[in-house]
């Protein structure tokens, strides 16, 4: 089984680090590495530093976080789940999760702050209390993605009657409001459905019913542990704030996805408990959901070729991690490199070395219009971009 392990582990690696060469960065991935200082943009630029200013270091950081998760995941679950064979069923459906492989590639916190969450829990598990106190300490000056897990561990340690935790948990908290804030502005606007619909794209709808399910059952039999009040006050907190606000979930997933051991666990028992005659319905389930969970990661990792199908190309899910690579590339081989554009693509094309100047004007236009002087960007043999680039005369 360890061999089987560690094949599933090296594929999974291979094959988000062949999808590196179908993205550029995105503007909100420029954001992160040249806005505010954090943690994360530390160690992004870190490995830009090491590897070159490439897209390979630029996501080799996001891969490796999603590794270290996927083999932590692996060895929490042994205290849940009592079959081996079960538990590599469990790590194949998480690293094809559609939320958990955008969180592998994509440098955001959603990646940073679910490798946290497993370290913490495996941590908590396994060694002294004193190692989650430091922990928790450094988490509150990494990131403040971490606000709901100092809010969780307070449930948790006031159901588990530790006073001392308790404290603790409740400083981290109040600090990490005073350093990072949280915005809770806005008034009800009906966001609570799209939340829903965001998170059963994370999950995929029927694992997302069935983690509903889970929670709310062990919630009525009184079954509570660290990973059911971490996963269930952080999505509790998420839905309330979608009634008020448009969520950014990608800090509250990674605390949801922490309950996958949960649903493997009530599954396994649930199966086996019954015979053998009664088991196909939810042999059926698994299989359904897996396939799910195959045509999700299948339309995120070939998803170019989903431009033949969609008539407009910035409603593409992926548009805005593809094109400026591609641009660069062009606009280099006519030797430009430098052009005055948008913000956004030029915070983009900054990175692939087409910095600001005021020599040449790129100007995007509708992709139905193709001129011969323009640049033309396609993928599959279907345009995708089009742009005018105008030679300015400097007196």
């Amino acid at each position: 089984m360890r061999y089987i392990f560690f094949f599933i582990i090296g594929l999974d690696a291979l094959w988000l680090t062949l999808q590196i060469n179908e993205l550029s960065i995105s503007y909100n991935e420029a954001e992160i590495l040249n806005g505010d200082f954090s943690f994360l943009q530390l160690f992004i630029n870190s490995s830009l530093l090491f590897f070159g200013h490439n897209d390979f270091a630029l996501r080799l950081p996001m891969i490796l976080l999603h590794v270290l998760s996927a083999m932590l995941l692996y060895k929490i679950s042994q205290n849940y789940i009592k079959i081996q064979r079960n538990r590599l069923w469990l790590l194949i459906v998480f690293i094809l999760l559609p939320g958990v492989i955008s969180s592998a590639i994509i440098v955001n916190s959603a990646g940073l702050i679910l490798f946290g969450l497993l370290l913490f829990v495996y941590m908590y598990e396994n060694y002294s209390l004193k190692y989650s106190y430091l922990l928790l300490l450094v988490y509150m000056f990494i990131d403040g993605g971490f606000v709901a897990l100092f809010m969780a561990l307070i449930v948790f340690s006031l159901y588990e009657k530790k006073t001392k935790f308790f404290i603790f948990n409740f400083a981290m908290f109040l600090l990490s409001l005073f350093i990072y804030g949280i915005d809770t502005h806005g008034s009800p606007k009906g966001y609570f459905l799209d939340s829903m619909g965001v998170y059963a794209a994370i999950f995929s709808p029927i694992i997302f019913i069935y983690l509903v399910y889970v929670l709310y059952r062990k919630y009525l039999i009184k079954d509570f542990d660290l990973l059911w009040f971490i996963s269930t006050v952080a999505l509790l907190f998420s839905l309330l704030l979608s009634f008020r606000q448009r969520v950014a979930l990608e800090y509250f997933a990674p605390y949801v996805i922490l309950s996958l051991p949960l649903i493997a666990q009530t599954f396994e028992h649930s199966y086996r408990v019954r015979l053998s005659m009664f088991r196909k319905n939810y042999k059926w389930a698994f299989i359904i959901s897996l396939v799910l969970l195959l045509i999700n990661s299948s339309v995120v990792f070939f998803n170019k070729y989903l431009y033949h199908i969609i008539e407009e190309p910035k409603k593409h899910f992926s548009y805005k991690m593809h094109v400026a690579k591609e641009l660069a590339q062009e606009l280099k081989s006519r030797g430009i490199d430098c052009v005055q554009t948008d913000t956004k693509m030029s915070s983009r094309l900054e990175f692939y070395g087409v910095t600001k100047c005021n020599n040449y004007l790129l100007e995007e236009i509708s992709t139905d219009v193709v001129k011969q002087d323009g640049v033309t960007i396609s993928y599959r043999n279907r345009v995708v971009y089009s742009a005018n680039v105008t030679k300015i005369n400097i007196n």
